[in-house]
Order: C-alpha cells, then sequence, then structure tokens
C-alpha cells in the first residue's frame, strides 16, 4: 500500500485515479456490441417461390468488406477546455461527437471507432457528397475559435492524420475543415489554423507560389464550385476559401484570391 502511495505521489493524482468516463465507456460497448449482432445476423429464410415456382432464398455474397472513411474534417470545439468537449460528446443529449479530440498539450483521446459513424458534420456539403459523417473521421481540437493552435496540438495532429492517411489511403485533397463544409454555419478551425503546414505533409492541397495569368474570363464561382464548395450562399464560399487559403476572414473576392482560387482550381480538377 506503501508503494502504491509512493507512485501516486511520483506519477500526480490523476495517473493513480479510475477513469472518469467508466461509465460512458460501458455504455459505448453495449452499443458496439448491438451493432455488431445486428451486422452478423443473416436474414431469415422465407422459401416464397416466385412466379416460376423458383425458390427466393437468401445468398451471401463472398466479396465485401466494411465501409471505410475518405475524408477527414478538422474542427476547433468552440470550447473552454478539452474536458468540458470530453464532457460534451458524453452526454446523450448533446447529439454531438468525433472520433477524435486532441487537447492543447498534443495528449489525443480516440472516442469512436474508425469505422462507426460520429455526428460531427452536421448539414454540409462538399461536391456531390451531402453525408459527411457517413464517409468521414471527424477531428476536434482544443481550441475556443479565437486562439492560436498550440504546435503540441498540431504535432499530435499531424501524427495521427499520417496513420489514418496509410490505414484508410485518403486522398490529399480529402483533407478539409468544418466551415469548409458548412461554410453558412461554421468558421472552424479558425483562420489561425495551419493549413500550409498541413499541406506540406500532404493533408490537403495548395497553392503555389509562381502562378500563371488569371484569365479575363475566369468564373470564380465555378472555380470553388470545381474545389467542393456549396456555392448556394455565394458570400459564405467565398470567405470560407478564403479563410482556409489565405488566412483572410474578408467576405469580398480581390486579384490575389482570383490568382490562388485560379491556381487551385486545376489542383483539384
Amino acid at each position: 500500500m506503501k508503494n502504491f502511495i509512493l507512485i501516486c505521489i511520483v506519477l500526480g493524482v490523476i495517473a493513480c485515479s479510475r477513469n472518469p468516463y467508466k461509465a460512458t465507456n460501458k455504455v459505448y460497448n453495449q452499443k458496439a456490441k448491438e451493432y455488431a449482432k445486428a451486422l452478423k445476423t443473416a436474414p431469415v429464410e422465407t422459401f416464397v417461390s416466385d412466379s416460376m415456382g423458383l425458390p427466393n432464398y437468401w445468398v451471401g455474397t463472398t466479396n465485401f468488406n466494411m465501409r471505410k472513411p475518405n475524408f477527414v474534417i478538422i474542427h476547433h470545439t468552440a470550447q473552454n477546455s478539452c474536458e468540458q468537449t470530453l464532457k460534451t460528446f458524453t452526454l446523450a443529449r448533446t447529439a454531438v461527437s468525433a472520433h477524435y479530440v486532441i487537447c492543447k498539450s498534443g495528449v489525443l483521446h480516440h472516442m469512436l471507432n474508425d469505422y462507426l459513424r460520429a455526428w460531427h458534420g452536421g448539414i454540409g456539403k462538399w461536391g456531390n457528397m451531402t453525408d459527411i459523417n457517413s464517409s468521414s473521421i471527424g477531428i476536434e481540437l482544443d481550441n475556443n475559435g479565437f486562439e492560436p493552435f498550440d504546435s503540441l496540438q498540431i504535432n499530435s495532429l499531424i501524427s495521427l492524420l499520417t496513420r489514418l492517411k496509410k490505414e484508410h489511403n485518403i486522398p490529399a485533397a480529402n483533407f478539409i475543415g468544418h466551415g469548409d463544409i458548412a461554410p453558412t454555419r461554421k468558421n472552424d478551425p479558425n483562420y489561425r489554423f495551419p493549413w500550409k503546414k498541413l499541406a506540406e505533409k500532404g493533408f490537403g492541397l495548395w497553392y503555389d507560389e509562381v502562378r500563371e495569368e488569371v484569365p479575363a474570363n475566369f468564373n470564380h464561382i465555378q472555380a470553388l464550385r470545381i474545389i467542393g464548395y456549396d456555392v448556394k450562399d455565394t458570400t459564405a464560399a467565398i470567405q470560407a476559401f478564403k479563410r482556409h487559403f489565405l488566412q483572410d476572414t474578408t467576405k469580398r473576392i480581390n486579384d490575389l484570391d482570383k490568382s490562388v482560387l485560379y491556381n487551385l482550381q486545376k489542383k483539384y480538377y
């Protein structure tokens, strides 16, 4: 007992305390078992004959696998601490969740199996995709929305993205932000997020420093659509694009914006 107390003093109280999410982890395991049971359940054999007298029976194919994520959506939590976010994501009444939460310190919390559907994207659109949650992994960064992102946090994010990209074969262009898929509702991750640094590591696309001259007939709205933005609200789409690629929160498009957009259009097309 004395040795245990000594270890607790050395490592700190948190290291020796019980997992505060033991109860919600139990709920997670129960739900996972229910889904696993549903997947293993085979259709009931009815043996009802068709008009030609041939029996209708279930034929289980041998060619299938699990659905896999093809996008990564990056968020900021818009809350005041990692603990607050973890609590939010473990309360049933909030109906929100993510696959991963990364604290400012770089501590990573894996909250949901990558193959399961988290409730992080909400109503949004990217290209022709409207059910974002069904094809993506959601990553929340502990940030209130008005502050820079800690280097330890970004380092953990890059390590996580490296694994996710390799395991799920996610294309570089498919690492985007919540504000990109929901420009009228969201602005996360905020304009201070280092998208260029991520792009240099292969997570997201970026524009060239040396670019071609923009043609006189360049249609910037069409270019935004080609990249993936929902242009139903053109002002919101422009602002989302500028926040991501130019770290600019203004709404009007200028010559620099058009130059960057024209360059990116070719990369996404």
